[in-house]
């Protein structure tokens, strides 16, 4: 037993067993009242009885004008232990006879109104009397008003008037009943009250004292768990009683946070500069070679000129500092119209265009190709299968072979780029999942990392794939293999635990297969944080709403919430659009106030499930907007073309409220490229549970996006929210996003390549030795 706990517990105790019994002598009095109001009612009740026993023979004794009579039935009648005396009054006010108690001090006008008053009692030197008088008539007694009052005039009339006439009054029974025994009663009561309230406060103490010592260490590794932060990160994962304690450690811990890197400054950030000054510090001379399906500089025939697009993509403004600052190579998929235009013999060309610094190599695929590596495996089978957005995922024997061949010819041209034995190889993404093991195949030397950017599912449904065994073995072929999430990693480890014969270190994430081992890591993604240069040339706020509102005629007071996506079934714009519908329902106020604009970029075209779902998104929007369309108002508003990176940050700086709701994401990094926008620490981001981010951005509007009526509600709050509660999440939001770069992605990715390089260095040097 926790002694300690212990005597906290008995410092609480007594006081509240002292309350208990103060309580209980307090009670009584007032217990003593209500019980002496509920007898007199049964006094009352009693003596009406007794007058109706005894009525026949007071009538037929005064008639008969036998007094001696009446004071024997008196005398006889009050032998009974509760009742002191009986005294009879005629019509005029006068006794008539009483038994031998009868106090000759009271007179038949005092007994009849004590009887009539709210307390109808006497107190005698015997002790106190409850006082009855009860009027009798020739037939039937019954209770009457004063006699001696105005009103004695009224005429009573039997229940039944139309059977019987009207009653000729003899006289009043005065009846004094002894009130004694409730005192002893109410004695008795008080002690087994008093007994009663001292037990339950006893039992109360002890049950109380039993569950908090069953409690108390739970409750010690719950406040010890928040203090440690673990639930700080995750408001549902501690006790609700915890929860105004656990926000008021949020709070002072953002206050803390914000001090801190006021006084620390810009050393703490990943910037560009620190990240090339630290691959310059320990990468100098080491060989990188990035590798994706997309590329970073694409060629395009407009009209009869060749231009440059730059896509706007986090992966290529991660990965560029690091080929930039090493003079490396970047191998992918040339997709376009005029790439085979710009590359030299060897399929190369020096980017970027005005200040070469490093070298594209493209790798061709024709429209077979295309259609069975990217449209087919990728992005019918493997894609639908680790996003788990219940549409069915397609495996075709000629798509596999397709990827096979593709994950073949970019492995080939990692070979052909290599100059040393042992570069650093970066992998990026599904597409190539089998290019680790292939790679490692020709260069066992190198340092191959690989990230997964998309989420990886739980091993019942990776086990659909037909060819899991070779992806498995493909991606282990890797020294890191980097996830967004704790949860994609574990799902990993659980889905090579299964399928392979492999050795896992569940404590330190390392997967060991065929005395090849592979780390496994999350390393969660992000954007790259505005530049005060870049920054300083966005449109103010209030401009970016005037050009958005005029774009799309909106009245000045709309509350406008905006959705940025590509047109796929993963980012939950179907559910979107049901909680917008529902939310209108129930807040019909709001109708004609809030605007939805959904920015949707078309991709993946040639899918025949992409068509569909766009086809379901432009109906579902002409559904909604007729239901609640007003005049020119239309509740949503679809735009399914591609935006340029400002006119996306025009949309988000004009936002009262983002909309995030996918169905299952890797990270999602327009939620933080939202909170970027936001210098002005305004606006409400509601984001999906299911996105790799809500970890991060926990103070988001964290949602449920299959469950509509919790999506709508967050809708309500979030166009409901104060200034200042924007103001603070938003401050916090953004401090995140901030810091979590996407530099410092890159710069984890890359300080645990070079850990695990130079162990693998050390150990190949100690094996030479031995």
């Amino acid at each position: 037993m926790d002694y300690k706990a212990f005597r906290l517990q008995i410092r609480f105790l007594i006081p509240l067993i002292i309350t208990l019994l103060i309580a209980a002598y307090v009670s009584v009095p007032i217990l003593d009242q209500v019980t002496l109001r509920w007898f007199s009612r049964d006094l009352s009740s009693r003596a009406l009885m007794l007058s109706n026993a005894l009525s026949d023979s007071i009538i037929d004794s005064m008639m008969a004008g036998n007094s001696s009579r009446l004071r024997q039935l008196f005398d006889r009648t009050a032998q009974d232990e509760r009742l002191h005396a009986i005294g009879l009054c005629n019509v005029k006010g006068e006794v008539i006879e009483t038994s031998t108690n009868f106090p000759k001090s009271l007179n038949c006008a005092d007994a009849f109104n004590i009887s009539q008053s709210k307390e109808p009692h006497l107190n005698l030197t015997s002790g106190m009397i409850h006082v009855s008088s009860i009027k009798i008539k020739k037939n039937k007694p019954y209770a009457i008003e004063n006699p001696y009052s105005p009103e004695a005039t009224t005429n009573l009339k039997l229940p039944n008037q139309e059977d019987h006439t009207e009653l000729k009054e003899v006289g009043l029974i005065i009846l004094l009943q002894d009130l004694s025994f409730i005192e002893r009663r109410s004695q008795d009561t008080k002690q087994y009250l008093i007994g009663l309230i001292t037990a339950l406060g006893l039992m109360i103490a002890m049950v109380t004292m039993i569950v908090a010592q069953l409690s108390w260490r739970g409750w010690i590794k719950g406040v010890q768990a928040l203090f440690r932060g673990e639930m700080l990160l995750n408001p549902i994962a501690h006790p609700p009683e915890l929860e105004p304690l656990a926000a008021d450690l949020r709070l002072r811990l953002r206050k803390l946070e914000e001090e801190y890197r006021n006084v620390v400054g810009t050393d703490s950030e990943w910037t560009p500069s620190r990240l090339q000054e630290f691959l310059n510090a320990h990468l100098n001379g080491e060989q990188i070679i990035v590798v994706s399906n997309r590329e970073p500089y694409i060629n395009e025939h407009i009209d009869d000129h060749i231009i440059i697009k730059k896509p706007a993509s986090g992966l290529v403004t991660a990965l560029e500092p690091i080929v930039r600052a090493c003079a490396g190579t970047w191998i992918a998929h040339g997709s376009g119209s005029a790439d085979k235009n710009t590359v030299d013999t060897n399929d190369r060309i020096k980017v970027p265009e005005s200040a070469p610094e490093y070298c594209l190599r493209r790798i061709w695929l024709n429209a077979e190709e295309e259609q069975g590596y990217y449209y087919g495996f990728a992005n019918e089978g493997m894609w639908p299968l680790c996003h788990v957005a219940h549409v069915r995922p397609i495996f075709r024997e000629s798509d596999w072979q397709q990827y096979q061949k593709i994950n073949q010819r970019f492995a080939d041209a990692v070979i052909q780029e290599s100059c040393k034995p042992d570069p650093i190889v970066l992998v990026q993404d599904y597409h190539l999942a089998l290019l680790p093991q292939m790679i490692r195949d020709k260069l066992p030397k190198a340092t191959i990392l690989t990230f997964w950017h998309i989420p990886w599912p739980n091993p019942e449904s990776f086990g659909i794939c037909p060819w899991k065994k070779e992806i498995l073995h493909g991606l282990l072929g890797s020294d890191i293999l980097g996830f967004h999430t704790k949860y994609h990693c574990k799902n990993f480890i659980e889905t090579v635990d299964r399928t392979l014969e492999a050795r896992i270190e569940h404590e330190h994430s390392i997967i060991a297969l065929k005395d090849k081992e592979t780390l496994v890591e999350s390393y969660p993604i992000s954007i790259e944080w505005p530049s005060q240069t870049e920054a300083s040339e966005w449109l103010s706020i209030p401009d970016c709403r005037k050009h958005v509102f005029n774009q799309y005629g909106l009245p000045e007071d709309t509350i406008l919430a905006v959705g940025v996506d590509r047109f796929d079934y993963t980012k939950g714009i179907l559910e979107r659009l049901h909680a917008i519908s529902r939310f209108l329902e129930k807040y019909p106020e709001w109708v004609g106030r809030f605007v939805f604009l959904q920015v949707a970029a078309p991709t993946r075209d040639k899918l025949d499930e992409y068509a569909r779902f766009q086809e379901q998104i432009q109906s579902l929007t002409a559904k909604i907007n007729s239901k609640f369309g007003l005049h020119s108002y239309h509740p949503i508003i679809l735009v399914a073309k591609h935006h340029d990176r400002s006119e996306i940050n025009t949309i988000l700086r004009a936002a009262n409220v983002c909309i995030l709701t996918s169905l299952h994401d890797g990270m999602n990094l327009v939620c933080k490229e939202f909170v970027a926008t936001r210098n002005d620490l305004q606006g409400v981001l509601i984001l999906s549970r299911f996105a790799g981010a809500a970890r991060e951005m926990t103070e988001a509007l964290i949602v449920n996006p299959y469950h509509v009526e919790e999506t709508a509600d967050a809708i309500f709050k979030a166009v409901n929210m104060p200034r200042a509660e924007q103001h603070e999440r938003m401050i916090s939001l953004r401090n995140t996003v901030r810091e979590f770069n996407v530099f410092r992605w890159a710069g984890k990715m890359l300080t645990h390549a070079i850990r695990w390089r130079l162990r693998t260095k050390i150990e190949t040097r100690l094996n030479n030795l031995n």
